[in-house]
């Protein structure tokens, strides 16, 4: 039986790779330091023989014992709430972390798949986004922490690729929704559906016509699924091409759920990213892939999800334990 490392396990993302890779036959080995994650993600995975959780922070050295044939990484925070509050641990995963488990997979020859993200494009001058582009991006802006933090993480894999021939694979992922994502996080999907849910109006940063481009988690792991079992070694993009303005959006979300709220509107962040659509060209061609499930089907279904959580839940707001006492 292949024998499968995934960090951040208890993660949105991580936690459906989890799901895939035990349905494929794999025995399942989820690692995180429950920072951003949560064990309810994976509840469902612990009574099974062939998955095992290990709590820990892959930023400090990582050890198993036994083979390894295969690394996900991606163990990382991934929303600006996130990473804002935690903005040195946020690069130490991407940094140091990244070290160790490109560290583990040369130790175990194992094949090791990290998780990059369209974010290494900045707030982009090429449109829609290729991964020839290098991007632009402010390494001291606020959102540094993450863009930069990913930025590292290729060049060091890449480095381990060409230095020590490591079997390497660079996922690229453009923003994807689905459910077990955790409203009030600062990504749009679930705060908008928190905020109509809560009967709350919706709120949209400056004008609303910056753009996004959503895809659904079956697509997404669909993506890094064949990517890791293909020849690419250079980054793909992984992501839904249909690209929206963030105030068309929000209309969609108020059409949903049929609520009666209005759309406000406030300051921009800093360095937020005025487009992001991915190009595919590359996914199509060498993984045959391209997503499936359109915006109003995967909306439904997260709608669904996020109905059916506890009024306590709906109502609870980021209460984290973020504070960074690392150096």
């Amino acid at each position: 039986m292949k024998r499968i490392l995934i960090t951040g396990a208890a993660g949105f993302l991580g936690s459906h790779l989890c799901d895939r890779f035990i349905a494929e036959g794999f025995h399942v080995i989820g690692m995180d330091n429950l920072i951003t994650g949560d064990l309810k993600n994976i509840a469902h995975l612990f009574p099974l023989e062939h998955f095992e959780f290990h709590h820990h922070d892959v930023s400090t050295f990582v050890h198993l014992e036994g083979k390894l044939d295969y690394i996900l990484h991606f163990a990382s925070p991934a929303s600006p709430i996130d990473y804002l509050k935690i903005p040195i641990e946020t690069l130490k995963v991407g940094s140091l972390g990244t070290l160790n488990l490109l560290g583990l997979a040369k130790q175990k020859n194992s094949r090791i798949l990290v998780a990059s993200t369209s974010e290494v494009y900045g707030d982009p001058l090429v449109h829609p986004q290729n991964e020839e582009y290098y991007g632009n991006v402010s390494p001291i802006g606020p959102r540094g922490v993450y863009d930069e933090a990913k930025r590292f993480m290729e060049s060091i894999t890449m480095a381990y690729h060409r230095h020590h021939g490591l079997d390497t694979r660079i996922v690229r992922i453009f923003n994807t929704y689905g459910p077990r994502m955790r409203l009030n996080d600062g990504r749009v999907v679930p705060a908008f559906m928190g905020q109509a849910l809560r009967g709350e109006d919706l709120t949209v940063f400056g004008d609303g016509s910056q753009t996004r481009s959503f895809c659904y988690i079956d697509d997404q792991v669909e993506g890094i699924y064949r990517l890791l079992f293909s020849d690419c070694v250079e980054p793909v993009n992984i992501g839904n091409p249909h690209e929206t303005t963030i105030k068309e959006f929000a209309e969609e979300i108020i059409a949903l759920t049929g609520t009666k709220q209005k759309v406000i509107y406030v300051p921009l962040p800093q360095d937020d990213p005025t487009q992001r659509q991915p190009d595919i060209s590359k996914a199509k061609k060498l993984l045959g892939w391209e997503p499936k499930v359109n915006r109003a089907e995967g909306l439904k279904i997260v709608y669904d999800y996020f109905k059916s959580l506890s009024p306590e839940e709906l109502q609870k707001k980021e209460h984290r334990n973020f504070t960074d006492k690392t150096n």
